[in-house]
């Protein structure tokens, strides 16, 4: 409030108005850090539920710090991606790393990976049911198809630097949740029809010799159908 003295020239009593702002704008300034901070600390509590939203968004986050080596733990990371059950458990991870650390996880993930690697980080959620539900019987959709599809060409397109390579480990992880020999198969002809190339061939291009046979070999132990 500025004070009601006659007396008081125009500048200051622009002055004093300002001062009022500024202790306002300040003490909302304050109060909303401190509802971060106090969101931030109930979220924390939550991280040591086993299968909790927030237990997986500090898990995306430790993966992201990598033990303070320098890059992110792409394993790690993958793997907590794969074990969220659903994309509205996703939606619930998002929002539990915003309030846990004031910063978007698709942001942030798009800061640490290269472009092929946030490709098949979102490969992953999107072959995901909308919600989980542990009565409905295991099947492969054609979603499901095209997220491994998309993965195993993300992992063949990624780059170091200015030289091409091939993400082995990405390859692996799609070979150990693929099924079946049948499903293989599919993901081939899901494969073929976005790309416009032969699996297996491009698989062969990308691994050594002495890496195909041990990688085909994960896929020909499983059963035929």
């Amino acid at each position: 409030m500025v004070p009601a003295d006659p007396g008081l020239t125009v500048k200051e009593k622009i002055q004093y108005s300002l001062l009022g702002i500024i202790v306002v704008g300040g003490s909302v300034i304050i109060g909303r850090s401190w509802i971060k901070k106090a969101a931030a600390k109930h979220e924390q509590t939550k991280t040591l539920e086993e299968g909790s939203a927030p237990t997986y968004a500090k898990q995306i986050k430790m993966a992201f710090l990598n033990d303070g080596w320098a890059g992110t733990d792409k394993a790690a990371l993958r793997e907590a991606m794969r074990t969220v059950e659903s994309k509205s458990e996703f939606r619930k991870v998002m929002s539990s790393y915003q309030r846990l650390y004031n910063s978007s996880l698709l942001g942030d993930m798009q800061k640490e990976l290269k472009s092929t690697e946030y490709n098949e980080m979102l490969s992953i959620v999107s072959a995901k049911p909308e919600v989980y539900s542990a009565n409905a019987l295991p099947q492969v959709t054609t979603e499901q198809l095209q997220s491994w599809a998309k993965r195993l060409k993300a992992a063949f397109d990624i780059t170091y630097g200015p030289f091409p390579g091939t993400d082995e480990p990405a390859i692996k992880a799609v070979f150990l949740e693929i099924p079946l020999q049948s499903v293989f198969n599919q993901v081939g002809v899901v494969y073929k029809t976005l790309y416009g190339n032969d699996l297996k061939a491009d698989l062969k291009s990308e691994l050594e010799f002495w890496e195909y046979d041990p990688m085909m070999q994960l896929i020909y132990s499983k059963p035929k159908n």
